[in-house]
């Protein structure tokens, strides 16, 4: 693939609410696709960057298969805007090209909220590692001004928060941090439709649907939930309305 590929139903040049960072095509279905379709379903726009198209891979006959994949899940979930870049797969490295290429979309579709990956893939690709340093990275040089150039002229654009998400299928719990369980009840199963999409990479395997679900209702059991993705901040997570937070509303206060 020698051009980035755009899957977009915006309709217009607004600016997303949210932007969800993966190494290739099924990363964010995996770790957040919960709660890219809750949101959406909340009336956010909420976009998808994967870095690399993913290939080759063993199963898949070309790209493009992957990337009709890649448009199908997106659509699932109800994101607007799915975005293929052409870094290298199986070769991602964190270096200022890299760096580059994913702070000029972010310039370009101005978030307010990335979701990024958050920790290393024992046993599965380094691609993931290597998204996690490119991510913060690029947030970090999309908001340096004098610096345009080299994001095709795109204004400077500060991203005011991120978050991990975790492909974590291996590993008893995500990695230590300051976690957070968002509540995925109604929005598992169109996360699990989403992965499925992915023909080429799971038919062969219909038991990874089986460990995703399982993973994700013990994540959210251990809220109470019916079913949770975990996430985690990279600073320590704050409130300024200690109610609010804790019985996810405002509480009117006593007479």
């Amino acid at each position: 693939m020698n051009e980035k590929k755009t899957w977009d139903r915006r309709g217009d040049d607004a600016p997303v609410d949210v932007l969800a960072v993966g190494a290739h095509p099924d990363d964010v279905e995996i770790g957040c696709g919960g709660i890219v379709h809750a949101l959406a379903r909340q009336g956010y726009r909420v976009g998808i960057i994967d870095l690399t198209d993913g290939e080759p891979t063993p199963r898949s006959p070309d790209p493009e298969t992957r990337l009709e994949e890649a448009a199908a899940a997106a659509e699932t979930l109800g994101a607007c805007l799915r975005v293929t870049l052409t870094l290298p797969n199986r070769r991602l490295c964190d270096d200022f090209d890299s760096r580059r290429v994913l702070a000029t979309e972010l310039r370009r579709y101005r978030p307010k909220l990335v979701l990024c990956l958050g920790s290393d893939t024992p046993f599965a690709s380094p691609d993931h590692e290597a998204a996690k340093r490119i991510t913060e990275a690029a947030i970090f040089h999309s908001r340096l001004s004098k610096w345009d150039a080299h994001f095709e002229g795109l204004p400077v654009h500060a991203i005011p928060h991120y978050v991990f998400y975790f492909l974590s299928l291996r590993q008893l719990a995500p990695p230590a941090g300051n976690l957070l369980v968002v509540d995925i009840s109604d929005s598992l199963d169109a996360k699990l439709a989403a992965v499925a999409c992915y023909h080429t990479q799971f038919a062969h395997r219909p038991e990874i649907l089986d460990r995703i679900r399982a993973v994700n209702i013990q994540q959210g059991g251990t809220c109470g939930y019916a079913a949770g993705e975990v996430v985690a901040h990279p600073t320590t997570w704050g409130t300024q309305d200690l109610m609010a937070s804790v019985l996810g509303y405002a509480a009117r206060p006593l007479p």
